[in-house]
C-alpha cells in the first residue's frame, strides 16, 4: 500500500507561507517607499524653515520608533503570543502610513511617520518570531532567507511604482501603505498561535522539615535541567555589526535622490528606478544565501558580504556619470541581501526558544537604529565634503571592516603559525 507523502503540518500550506511573505513586505516600504517624493515633499513645504532636515526626517522618523517599539514588541509576544501583535500591528501599519493621503502639514506627516514606526516595530518582531517558531532546522534559514528575497522583489516593485506615480502628486507614493487592510484579514484568518514551552510549576509551600527533606530527596533523583546559555558577547557583536552596515545601507534611500540630481539632472522618477535596481540584487543576494549557508559559516559569508557593500559604495562615491553608478547599486545590493538574512538566522538559531521575541525584538532595534542615525552621522560629512566623499568613506569603511574579519578567521584557523609569526 503506497504511502502518503503530502505535508499535514499547517505551516506547510501555500497560503500560509503566503501570508508571512505578504507582511514581510510592508517591513520595507517603512522609509524607503517616500524616498523619491522627498524632493518634490521639499519644494511643496519650502516655506517651513529648515526644511531640508525636515524632510529627510520623514524618512527616518518610523526607525527611531521601531527602535524605542521593537524591545517592548518582542517583551509581547513571548509574554502574550504573536498572533494578537502581528493582526493589530498591520491595522494599525495602513492607517499610519495612509496618513500621508490627507495629512495637510509637515508635523502631522511626521506624527503618521510616528505611529508607522511603532506599527513596523509589532509587526517585524511577530511576523519573524512566528516564522523561527513555524520553521526549525534546516527549513529555518531556507525560509528566511526566501523572506528577505520576497521582501526585496515587493521593495522593488514598490520603488518602481513610488517612482512611477510621485510625477502624479509627492503624495501619491503613500497610497502602497493601505495595502496592508488586504493583509489584516489573512493574518486573523490563515494564521495560528504556536504552542509555547510551559511555565514550569511553582512547587507549593513546604510545611515542615521532614517536607524539606522529603523536597531534597525528589531533587537529588529529578535535578532540573540546566538552563540554555544566551550568548551575549556573540549578540553583541551581531547587533552592532547590523547598526553598523543599515548606517551605511540607508545613505541611498536618503542621500542617493539628491546625489543623483546633483552629479547627473536626475529626477525623482529616475532615482526610484535606480533605487529599485539595486532592492532587485538585494532580493537575489537574499534568496542565495540559502545555498550560502549550506557551505560557509556565519563569519565567513558576513565577510564577504561586507566587502561587496564596501565596494558598491565606492564605485558610487567615485562615480562621475552613470556607469559607476550602474556597476556599484547592484554589487552593493547583493551583498546586502545577503548580509540581513545572514545575521538573521545567526540570532534566531543562537538564543534558547523562550527568549527568541526579544532577541529578534533587539535585532529589529539594531536594524532601525542604523536608519535613524544614517541622517546623522552622514548630513555633517556631506555638509563639510560632498556627498560622493560620504558614499565613498562609507565603502573604505566596510571594506576595512571585511578585512579584519578575515585577518581574524585566518587567525583562529591558523593560529600557532600567526603566534610565531607576531613574536
Amino acid at each position: 500500500m503506497a504511502v502518503s507523502t503530502v505535508d499535514t503540518r499547517p505551516e506547510e500550506r501555500k497560503i500560509v507561507k503566503w501570508t508571512l511573505l505578504f507582511t514581510s513586505t510592508f517591513t520595507v516600504m517603512a522609509g524607503a517607499i517616500v524616498s523619491p517624493a522627498l524632493r518634490d515633499m521639499q519644494v511643496a513645504f519650502a516655506a517651513v524653515e529648515n526644511v531640508d532636515f525636515w524632510v529627510r526626517l520623514v524618512l527616518t522618523v518610523p526607525a527611531l520608533f521601531i527602535v524605542i517599539g521593537a524591545p517592548v514588541a518582542g517583551w509581547i509576544v513571548d509574554r502574550y503570543g504573536r498572533k494578537r501583535l502581528l493582526l493589530f500591528s498591520t491595522i494599525l501599519y495602513g492607517i499610519a502610513g495612509g496618513s500621508g493621503l490627507i495629512a495637510p502639514t509637515l508635523p502631522l506627516i511626521l506624527v503618521g511617520r510616528a505611529l508607522l514606526g511603532i506599527a513596523v516595530a509589532g509587526l517585524m518582531t511577530s511576523v519573524t518570531t512566528l516564522i523561527t517558531d513555524y520553521y526549525t532546522g534546516e527549513r529555518r534559514p531556507k525560509f528566511l532567507g526566501l523572506q528577505a528575497g520576497v521582501m526585496g522583489f515587493a521593495s522593488t516593485i514598490a520603488l518602481t511604482v513610488s517612482g512611477i506615480v510621485v510625477a502624479l502628486s509627492w503624495r501619491a507614493p503613500f497610497g502602497i501603505y493601505l495595502l496592508a487592510f488586504a493583509a489584516a484579514p489573512l493574518v486573523a484568518l490563515v494564521l495560528y498561535e504556536p504552542k509555547r514551552p510551559a511555565t514550569p510549576p511553582v512547587s507549593p509551600p513546604l510545611a515542615d522539615p521532614g517536607d524539606c527533606m522529603a523536597e531534597i530527596e525528589r531533587c537529588k533523583a529529578d535535578p532540573e535541567p540546566p538552563r540554555e546559555q544566551t550568548p551575549v558577547g556573540l549578540l553583541a557583536f551581531i547587533y552592532g555589526t547590523l547598526v553598523i552596515v543599515q548606517i551605511v545601507f540607508y545613505l541611498i534611500p536618503v542621500e542617493f535622490s539628491f546625489y543623483l540630481n546633483a552629479l547627473v539632472g536626475a529626477e525623482g522618477g529616475e532615482a526610484g528606478l535606480a533605487l529599485a535596481a539595486m532592492t532587485l540584487f538585494y532580493a537575489i543576494g537574499s534568496l542565495s544565501f540559502g545555498r550560502f549557508i549550506e557551505r560557509f559559516s556565519h563569519i565567513q559569508i558576513l565577510t564577504v558580504a561586507l566587502a561587496l557593500v564596501g565596494l558598491g559604495y565606492l564605485a558610487i562615491g567615485s562615480a562621475s556619470g552613470w556607469l559607476l553608478v550602474i556597476i556599484g547599486l547592484p554589487v552593493a545590493g547583493f551583498g546586502l541581501g545577503i548580509t540581513v538574512p545572514n545575521l538573521n538566522v545567526w540570532v534566531a538559531n543562537s538564543v534558547p526558544d523562550a527568549l527568541r521575541g526579544r532577541a529578534l525584538g533587539l535585532f529589529a532595534t539594531s536594524l532601525f537604529l542604523g536608519q535613524f542615525l544614517s541622517p546623522l552621522v552622514a548630513q555633517p560629512i556631506t555638509l563639510a565634503s560632498s556627498a560622493s566623499t560620504t558614499f565613498a568613506l562609507a565603502g573604505l569603511t566596510l571594506l576595512v571592516a571585511a578585512g579584519i574579519r578575515a585577518l581574524m578567521m585566518l587567525a583562529l584557523t591558523h593560529r600557532p603559525a600567526w603566534i610565531a609569526r607576531l613574536f
